[in-house]
C-alpha cells in the first residue's frame, strides 16, 4: 500500500506507526542488554549480515606471533595471517607500540585539509623499496579494493581511455567497480548488477584455466596467454579505447599461481607498442609475502602503478598506489581523496613495518621458512600414499600452493566450503575442516582444488613444523575418508 504513497505518505506512515516502533525500540534494547549470557558467536550470527562467508564460528578475542586465541580459550595456530595481512604475526610489538603512541599525538590528520608529517615520513621509508626507481608518488587509501579503483582512476585520467583488461582468475575486491574486475568466481559480482562497464577479459597461464596438465611447459602456456592478449586487443577492446592491463603478478584468489617473467615481459612489451599502462595488483603478494617486498621484481618488469595494501601496515587499514609523478599529476586537485585515506595511526603503524623487515630480516627468515615448506610438500606429495592426492605445488617465499588432482570445479566461497560437511567434493576444504579439528586455521582458494599457505613471515622453523604436522595429518584423514 506504501507504493504510491509517495514521500509525505511514507511520513505518515512512519508517524502512525511511531508508539509501536517505540515500544519495539525499547524491547530490542533490552534483549541486548540480557545477551550477555548469549553465545558471542550466535549473537554475531544473528545480527551481522548474512553476506559475509566465514571460514569458523570462533569469536577471535587475542593473537600474538603465529597463535589467535578465541573466547573459549581455543589456541589456533593461524596459517592465514588474516589473508595475508598480519605479514609480521598479530600485534607485533614494535608495530602496536608505533600505533599507540601515534593514538597520543594525532589520530585523523585529513588528506584533503592539509599534510600529515607521520604520512610524510611514512613516504620516505616507502619509495626505497617499490620496485622501480620511477615509482615516486603515491596516494594512500584505506583497502586493496579502494586502492585498485584509485588505479582505475588514475589509468583513465591518464590515457584518456575508458576500457581496462584484467586476467582470468584474477581477484581484485567485492566493491561495484572491483567485483566487475574479478574474475576469480561469479559469487562476488552475482545479482549485484550492473557492474562497472569497460571491462574485459584475457588469458593467465595457469594450467587449469586451459584445461591442460600441470606439467604443461610453462613456454607453452606464456604463447598461449600472450596471443590471447594480442587478439583481446583485436577482438574486444581497441588499442586505442585500452587504459590500462592490470595483472596480480602472483595470481592470488585464482589459485595461487606466480606469472612467468616471460608473461610480464611479454605484456610490457605489447603495453609499450600501443600505449597501454601497465598495473601491477601486489595488494596480496606484496611486502616480503613472495620473498620479495614486491614479487614484480623477481623480473625486472617496471609497473607503470603499483597497488599495494595488506601487509603494508600489519592489521590496520591502509592501501595505495604508487606511480611516476608525470602521471599522478594529470589528474586534477580534489579528483582523489577520502575522509579516511592515510589514516595517521595506520601511516605510524606502516612505517614501523617497514623498519621491522630491515630490523628483524624477515626477507631472511621468509626464504629459510620457504625452502622448509617446499621441501616438506614435495616429501609428502613423492613419499606418501596421501601425497599422491596432490597434483601440484608452486608458489613463492611464503605464498604457497597446493592444488589436489583431477577434482572438479566448485563456484562457491572458500571461506564457507569448510563448513558444508559432507558435501564437498573437492579436497582442499576437507583438509581445512580437519585442520580447524586439529585448531589450526588453513585456507582453501578459487574454483580449482586448491589449499593456500599464507603463514605470518614471522613463523618459527619449530612452528612451521608444527603446522606441517598438522596438515600432513589432516591431509591423511581426508585420503583416509576418500579410500586412499
Amino acid at each position: 500500500m506504501l507504493a504510491n504513497t509517495g514521500a509525505s505518505g511514507l511520513l505518515r506512515a512512519a508517524s502512525s506507526n511511531a508508539p509501536r516502533l517505540a515500544v519495539s525500540a525499547r524491547q530490542f534494547s533490552a534483549s541486548i542488554s540480557n545477551s550477555a549470557d548469549v553465545d558471542a558467536a550466535s549473537f554475531g550470527e544473528q545480527h551481522i549480515t548474512k553476506g559475509i562467508g566465514r571460514l569458523t564460528k570462533h569469536v577471535f578475542e587475542d593473537a600474538k606471533g603465529t597463535f589467535i586465541t578465541t573466547d573459549k580459550g581455543v589456541k589456533l595456530l593461524d596459517l592465514t595471517s588474516g589473508i595475508g595481512v598480519v605479514n609480521l604475526g598479530h600485534c607485533h610489538p614494535k608495530v602496536s607500540e608505533a600505533a599507540a603512541k601515534q593514538c597520543s599525538k594525532i589520530t585523523h590528520a585529513q588528506v584533503n585539509i592539509g599534510f600529515s608529517a607521520v604520512q610524510i615520513a611514512l613516504i620516505k621509508e616507502l619509495l626505497p623499496i617499490l620496485p622501480h626507481p620511477s615509482l615516486d608518488t603515491v596516494f594512500f587509501w584505506n583497502s586493496g579494493a579502494e586502492a585498485v579503483e584509485a588505479a582505475v582512476k588514475l589509468a583513465r585520467a591518464a590515457t584518456k581511455k575508458p576500457n581496462v583488461i584484467v586476467m582470468q582468475g584474477s581477484y581484485h575486491g567485492r566493491t561495484n567497480a572491483t567485483a566487475s574486475m574479478t574474475r576469480s568466481k561469479t559469487i562476488y559480482g552475482e545479482s549485484h548488477g550492473p557492474l562497472m562497464p569497460g571491462v574485459f577479459t584475457t588469458a593467465f597461464p595457469y594450467y587449469s584455466q586451459f584445461g591442460l596438465p600441470a606439467d604443461t611447459p610453462t613456454e607453452e602456456l606464456v604463447r598461449q596467454s600472450l596471443l590471447q592478449f594480442k587478439l583481446t586487443l583485436q577482438q574486444q577492446t581497441a588499442p586505442s579505447d585500452t587504459a590500462a592491463v592490470i595483472i596480480e603478478p602472483v595470481i592470488g584468489e585464482g589459485g595461487y599461481v606466480p606469472a612467468p617473467p616471460e608473461f610480464l615481459h611479454g605484456l610490457r612489451k605489447i603495453c609499450d607498442e600501443h600505449g597501454i599502462l601497465l598495473i601491477a595488483d601486489e595488494v596480496q603478494s606484496g611486502f616480503g609475502r613472495t620473498g620479495k617486498m614486491f614479487f614484480i621484481e623477481e623480473s625486472g618488469v617496471k609497473p607503470d602503478i603499483l597497488i599495494f595494501a595488506k601487509g603494508i601496515a600489519n592489521g590496520f587499514p591502509l592501501s595505495g598506489i604508487a606511480s611516476t609523478k608525470a602521471l599522478m599529476d594529470l589528474q586534477k586537485p580534489g579528483s582523489m581523496g577520502g575522509t579516511y585515506a592515510g589514516n595517521a595511526v595506520a601511516c605510524a603503524a606502516a612505517k614501523a613495518v617497514i623498519q621491522v623487515f630491515q630490523e628483524e630480516n624477515i626477507l631472511d627468515n621468509v626464504a629459510a621458512r620457504s625452502k622448509q615448506l617446499f621441501g616438506f610438500l614435495e616429501d609428502l606429495k613423492a613419499n606418501s600414499p596421501a601425497g599422491s592426492l596432490i597434483e601440484d605445488i608452486r608458489g613463492s617465499g611464503l605464498m604457497v600452493g597446493v592444488q589436489f588432482a583431477d577434482r572438479p570445479t566448485d563456484a562457491g566461497s572458500s571461506n564457507t566450503a569448510a563448513t558444508k560437511a559432507g558435501s564437498q567434493p573437492q579436497i582442499a576444504p576437507k583438509v581445512v575442516q580437519e585442520c580447524l579439528k586439529r585448531d589450526m586455521l588453513l585456507l582453501s582458494t578459487s574454483i580449482f582444488d586448491v589449499l593456500r599457505f599464507i603463514p605470518p613471515l614471522t613463523i618459527t622453523e619449530q612452528e612451521l613444523e608444527q603446522a606441517c604436522g598438522i596438515f600432513k595429518e589432516s591431509l591423511e584423514a581426508v585420503a583416509k575418508e576418500i579410500g586412499v
